[in-house]
C-alpha cells in the first residue's frame, strides 16, 4: 500500500482556512455553543421538555370544563395584594415586581396608614419610604419609582390613576402587567395579567404557550371564554401558586389533571 503523506501548510494557507472558518462572523463559534442553552432555557421556561408540536391544542369545550371547575372552586378569587384604592393597589403591584405578595403586604400595611394618595406619598418622601419598604427587594429603585409616578400622577391625571393601558404603562415603574392588574383589580376590566405563575401553568398544560409574557397574554385571550375572563388571570395565578408548583406541582389534587397536557405529570388519570 502506497504511503500517504500530507505536507504542511503553508503560512497563507492556513489564513486563509482559518478565515474560511470565520465566514460567518467574529462571533460564530459562540453562537454555535450558545444554541443548545437557549433551546434548553426555552423548553424548561414552558414547564415541559416537548417540544411545542407535541402538545395537542386544548378544545373549546375543555377550556370551558376547566374554568367552569375553577369557578365552582372559588367562585370570587381575589388577587392577594393588600390596597386600599387604585393608588395603593398601584404602588403595591410597582413594589411586587420580582417579591412576593406576602412581602409586599408586610411593608405597605404600615406605609399605607400614613401615605394611601400621591399627595402624601410624596410629603413621605423618597428617604422615609425607602425606610418602610426596605425588606422588599430593589426597594431603593422602587422608591424612586413610586414618587416619580405620584408626582406624574398629579402632573398629567389630577392625582388620579388613569383607566387606559397606555397611560399606566406611561407612569414609572409600571410594565403591562401592572397596567393589565389595576385595570383587573381595580376598574373591572377582562384584563389578562401574566405572572410566572400565569406563564408557567398556562405553558406547561399547554392552554396556551408562548416564550414571551405577551405572547402567553394574547393566547389566552384567544381560547379563554368570554364569561370567563374577569377572573381568568386569578385562577391561574392561584392555581400556579398553590397546585400547578414550579419544582413540585402537586398534580394529585390538580383541579384540572385530566385536561392537563404535560407528559411529565405526577399522576395518572
Amino acid at each position: 500500500m502506497a504511503k500517504i503523506t500530507r505536507k504542511p501548510l503553508l503560512k497563507s494557507q492556513s489564513t486563509t482556512s482559518k478565515r474560511a472558518r470565520n465566514s460567518q462572523g467574529p462571533h460564530a463559534n459562540q453562537l454555535k455553543r450558545d444554541k443548545p442553552r437557549k433551546i434548553a432555557a426555552k423548553t424548561n421556561k414552558a414547564g415541559a421538555k416537548t417540544s411545542p408540536k407535541a402538545f395537542r391544542p386544548w378544545t373549546p369545550a375543555e377550556v370551558q370544563e376547566a374554568f367552569s371547575r375553577f369557578r365552582k372552586a372559588n367562585p370570587e378569587p381575589k388577587g392577594e395584594l393588600e390596597h386600599l384604592n387604585p393608588y395603593t393597589l398601584l404602588v403595591a403591584v410597582v413594589l411586587s415586581a420580582q417579591a412576593t405578595d406576602a412581602g409586599v403586604n408586610k411593608a405597605t400595611r404600615a406605609l399605607f396608614a400614613v401615605a394611601d394618595t400621591p399627595q402624601k406619598m410624596i410629603a413621605l418622601g423618597e428617604e422615609k419610604l425607602r425606610d418602610y419598604i426596605k425588606t422588599v427587594g430593589l426597594y431603593r429603585t422602587k422608591a424612586k419609582n413610586v414618587i416619580a409616578l405620584s408626582q406624574k400622577l398629579i402632573a398629567d391625571f389630577g392625582g388620579e390613576v388613569p383607566r387606559t393601558r397606555a397611560e399606566i404603562e406611561s407612569l414609572p415603574g409600571a410594565g403591562r402587567k401592572t397596567a393589565n392588574v389595576v385595570l383587573n383589580m381595580a376598574f373591572g376590566e377582562r384584563t389578562l395579567a401574566v405572572d410566572t405563575h400565569v406563564f408557567r401553568v398556562s405553558n406547561r398544560t399547554g392552554l396556551a404557550r408562548g416564550d414571551t409574557p405577551l405572547e402567553v397574554e394574547l393566547g389566552l385571550e384567544r381560547v379563554v371564554p368570554p364569561e370567563f375572563m374577569l377572573h381568568a388571570h386569578h385562577w391561574l395565578i392561584l392555581h400556579g401558586r398553590y397546585t400547578c408548583l414550579a419544582r413540585k406541582p402537586r398534580c394529585e389534587v390538580c383541579l384540572i389533571n385530566d385536561l392537563c397536557r404535560w407528559p411529565e405529570k405526577t399522576v395518572q388519570v
